[in-house]
């Protein structure tokens, strides 16, 4: 499968985004789909993913209440909903792809992976 990301930009503090992880290729309802990002001088790091197996989503601590990952099957799509975005927040975002039963936490569990899209967040 491979990935396309978008949806990043420049805003306040306090702002939302909608970011898009479109699947080509393969049927992305097949896939275990995160989200991960990547801050200047830092790891990368798991913001959450959405299990092929029942879709149900989970989040890093750090953005729960905040964010929300969804599927549109019809459109091959997983989405990262961001509200009330921090400053902390930005950072470079990844959509990646497995067929793993579980949302791995590692960058190296998964196979398939997107372009970035920059969000900053100014304040």
């Amino acid at each position: 499968v491979q990935l396309q990301a978008s949806g990043g930009g420049l805003v306040q503090a306090g702002d939302s985004l909608r970011l898009a992880c479109v699947g080509s290729g393969d049927t992305l309802s097949r896939y275990t789909v995160s989200w991960f990002r990547q801050a200047p001088g830092k790891e990368r790091e798991l913001v959450g993913g959405t299990k092929w197996s029942d879709g149900n989503p989970s989040y890093v601590d750090s953005v729960k209440g905040r964010f929300t990952i969804s599927r549109d099957n019809l459109k091959n799509t997983v989405y990262l909903e961001m509200n009330s975005l921090r400053l902390e927040d930005t950072a470079v975002y990844f959509c990646a792809a497995n067929r793993a039963y579980w949302v791995g936490m590692l960058a190296s569990q998964y196979g398939y992976w997107g372009q970035g899209t920059q969000v900053t967040v100014s304040s």
